[in-house]
């Protein structure tokens, strides 16, 4: 269990720095907090709770909604396969059968040497390009078996570098300067918008 490393903690001050209110930075430090260790900590998200001023339990509220936060350790890939309608007619519940086989794993379980967690999702938005699977949310389509064999080989022999550990969303760290940022000003202390304020002005003179 970890908490936010020295940087990591200089980044999510600086990400929190981009927001009128703390709270509003949960979801951006929960993704730091999961490429840390690949999985969110319960140490990690006490932290994240400290430096944004709400309670460890709306943290995990929050983490808890979203599928791409893992609360347990996942695999260094993980592995998505598509099997709702589009991709299961053009083989998805097949493709996922495949990795089964090959992996070893039933979907939602990790491999005995940690590298690749297997998992049945949902539709992933690439209906078109049936059956497709994510690695880490990097899109494959069409992908045949002797494809995704190939993927897998490539993986574990680690020829892929394009494909980063799991948690790591982008491999261009964001950083806005404090003089480029927008103003970050409470939704209290900002000016009546024009068109309400010329709609309210109407209403009264009506």
């Amino acid at each position: 269990m970890a908490r936010l490393s020295p940087d990591n903690v200089t980044l999510a001050l600086e990400i929190i720095g981009r927001y009128p209110r703390p709270k509003s930075a949960l979801i951006p430090l929960l993704h730091l907090a999961q490429e840390q260790d690949g999985h969110l900590t319960d140490d990690a998200m006490a932290h994240i709770a400290e430096l944004v001023g709400v309670t460890p339990a709306e943290v995990l509220g929050t983490a808890s909604f979203y599928e791409m936060f893992k609360m347990e350790p996942v695999g260094r890939y993980v592995v998505n396969i598509c099997t709702n309608i589009a991709c299961q007619l053009l083989g998805g519940e097949e493709l996922l059968e495949h990795a089964e086989h090959r992996l070893g794993v039933r979907p939602g379980q990790t491999t005995p040497d940690g590298l690749f967690t297997v998992e049945d999702v949902e539709c992933i938005a690439a209906c078109t390009e049936a059956p497709c699977l994510q690695v880490n949310y990097r899109y494959f389509h069409r992908i045949t078996h002797d494809e995704f064999d190939q993927l897998v080989d490539d993986l574990a022999a680690g020829r892929r570098d394009d494909i980063p550990p799991h948690g790591t969303l982008a491999r261009v760290r964001q950083h806005i300067p404090p003089e480029r940022r927008a103003g970050c000003v409470l939704p209290e202390d900002t000016a009546t918008p024009v068109w309400i304020a010329s709609a309210s002005t109407e209403e009264a003179e009506a």
